[in-house]
C-alpha cells in the first residue's frame, strides 16, 4: 500500500522562548501557591524525550527562582529596615516623653520648694514683726521723765513718761496684744490699756479719739487712737505707762521696758 510522502525528521520541540516563558509561569505559580507540581506545565510536557528541552526548562526555572529569591530577600531587608526605623522612632518618642515628664516633675518640685521657702520666710518675717516692739509715737521724744515730781500727779510723782505730740498725732500699739480697756479713764482722759503676750501691760492716755475697742487684737505699729489733751493734762501730748498689771499702781520704768524690748529712745 502506498503512503504519501512527508518530511523526514523528528517532531520539533518547543522553542527556547516558549520554554523559558513556561518556566516563568511555573515559578510564578510556585511563588503564589507553593505547589511544586506547577512546574509540570504543558510546555514542559510537550516533549518528554527531548533532553535539551528539559535541561533548558530546568535552567530557566533556576534563573527565575534565583531572581525571585533575590527580590524576596530585598523586600524582606526593606521591611526589616522599615521595622527598625519605626521601632527607633517609637523609642525616641518614648524617651522624649519621659524626659519631658521628668523635666516637668523637676520644675514642679522646684516651684513647690521655692513656694514653701517663700511661705516659711513670710511666716518668719511675720513672727519677727509680731515679736518686735516699737515706740508709741514715730519721730517723737520724751518731754517728761518717769518718777518726775510735782503737784500735778496724785501719787506725787509721774507714773509714766510723756511723749511730745501735737493734737491728732497717730498713736500706735507698742507690741502685739489684746485691748483690755478703751474709753474714759478719769485723770488719764481717753485712754487705752493693752495686755501683751509676755503678761505686761501698756497704757496710752490723754488721747483725743480712740480707734480700738475692748477685746480687740492689736499688732506692733497698729494705730489705736490720736493724741490729744483730754483728762488731767496741761496740753497736747501722749502719756505712756508700762505696768505689771492692768491697774493703777503697778507701773514700771517705761523707758527701761521699751529698751528691754529692743526700742531705742
Amino acid at each position: 500500500m502506498a503512503f504519501g510522502s512527508r518530511a523526514a525528521g523528528k517532531h520539533r520541540g518547543s522553542s527556547r522562548l516558549s520554554r523559558k516563558t513556561a518556566g516563568y509561569a511555573g515559578i510564578a505559580a510556585l511563588a503564589t501557591t507553593g505547589v511544586v507540581g506547577s512546574f509540570a506545565a504543558p510546555a514542559f510536557a510537550a516533549d518528554n524525550s527531548d533532553h535539551h528541552s528539559t535541561s533548558d526548562n530546568a535552567l530557566g526555572a533556576v534563573v527565575v527562582s534565583e531572581d525571585l529569591a533575590g527580590d524576596i530577600e530585598d523586600q524582606a531587608a526593606s521591611q526589616q529596615r522599615a521595622a527598625e526605623h519605626a521601632a527607633a522612632k517609637a523609642q525616641a518618642e518614648a524617651d522624649a516623653k519621659q524626659r519631658a515628664a521628668e523635666a516637668k516633675r523637676l520644675a514642679e518640685a522646684k516651684a513647690k520648694a521655692e513656694r514653701e521657702a517663700a511661705e516659711r520666710a513670710a511666716r518668719e518675717e511675720e513672727r519677727k514683726r509680731l515679736n518686735t516692739f516699737v515706740s508709741p509715737l514715730d519721730s517723737s521724744y520724751v518731754s517728761t521723765q518717769y518718777k518726775a515730781g510735782g503737784g500735778m500727779w496724785s501719787s506725787g510723782s509721774h507714773t509714766g513718761i510723756d511723749f511730745h505730740a501735737a493734737s491728732g498725732t497717730s498713736v500706735q500699739a507698742v507690741g502685739v496684744g489684746v485691748v483690755v480697756e478703751a474709753g474714759w479713764g478719769g485723770a488719764y482722759g481717753n485712754n487705752v490699756v493693752i495686755k501683751h503676750n509676755d503678761g505686761t501691760y501698756t497704757q496710752y492716755g490723754h488721747m483725743s479719739s480712740l480707734s480700738v475697742s475692748v477685746g480687740q487684737q492689736v499688732t506692733p505699729g497698729q494705730q489705736i487712737g490720736l493724741s490729744g489733751s483730754t483728762g488731767n493734762s496741761s496740753g497736747p501730748h501722749l502719756h505712756f505707762e508700762a505696768r505689771t498689771g492692768a491697774d493703777y499702781g503697778s507701773d514700771i520704768d517705761p523707758i527701761a521696758y521699751l529698751r528691754s524690748h529692743g526700742v531705742s529712745l
